[in-house]
């Protein structure tokens, strides 16, 4: 039977070798992380507004859940002569037809908002797609032109889902003036709210369903208005063209 004597020499040397080998493993994890952080895909960033330049504005309606809003709110943009963007999600397409056709027989443009309200980048690649394309074929069903836009529910997206939409000739569409109609501000809070952050170029969020929302919306074209903006549809905002959004979302000509 062999006996290994370990002497205060050796211990140091072992000692030694352990903690090198420690150092390496670390370089090597470091290498390996920047390696992985070097090679990632950048963030693309959907189109939040336009860049200024034609003194133009487009106001923008999120519609998933109730309809109890919806016709006062067409009716107060009929009185003002304004066309908006309504963005419809599919689940909402289902249960009121009326309401879609009625949207589009008024002249304004719809806008693909997923189909079922989900958190996009929590599915694969292939469950987004199925999300933009069915609701897409919904609303094509029903008013017979296929939407060229798409507004990720909770603004929420990732990568593979701005390609998905560019695929499919579309674009991603955010904005950059929130109204937080969601939060039941008073129609003078929104109208501030608005009216204090809006710019050429801008995209205005609001919501079919808000409380406030048809009490504000008047008070709200007339200020845009007052500050010599004119009031488009989104896809009447976006100039035609190979184009690139900056890291703040605003779109420029690739030109």
């Amino acid at each position: 039977m062999k006996f290994f004597i370990l002497t205060k020499r050796s211990l140091v040397s072992l000692a030694f070798c352990l903690i090198i080998g420690v150092l390496a493993a670390t370089v090597a994890v470091s290498s390996a992380v920047k390696a992985v952080q070097t090679t990632a895909e950048p963030k693309i960033v959907p189109v939040y507004r336009v860049e200024g330049g034609k003194n133009q504005v487009a106001i923008s309606f999120d519609a998933a859940w109730g309809d109890e809003q919806t016709e006062h709110l067409l009716n107060i943009l009929d009185e003002n002569n304004v066309k908006a963007t309504f963005f419809l999600v599919g689940d909402w397409v289902d249960k009121f037809p009326d309401d879609v056709k009625e949207i589009h027989e008024r002249g304004h443009d719809i806008g693909n908002h997923s189909d079922t309200h989900p958190h996009m980048p929590q599915l694969d690649i292939s469950g987004e797609n199925a999300e933009v394309q069915a609701c897409n074929e919904k609303i094509k069903a029903l008013t017979g032109q296929t939407p060229t836009l798409f507004r990720p529910p909770y603004g929420d997206y990732d990568n593979n889902l701005v390609n998905c939409v560019k695929s499919l000739g579309m674009y991603c569409v955010q904005w950059d003036v929130d109204s937080l109609d969601w939060k039941d501000p008073s129609p003078e809070q929104m109208t501030n709210t608005v009216l204090d952050k809006v710019q050429d170029g801008s995209i205005v969020l609001m919501h079919n369903g808000a409380k406030n929302t048809p009490a504000a919306l008047p008070n709200i074209i007339k200020g845009i208005r007052d500050k010599g903006f004119e009031i488009v549809l989104i896809k009447d905002l976006i100039p035609e063209g190979e184009y690139y959004t900056d890291v703040q979302g605003e779109l420029h000509l690739s030109n």
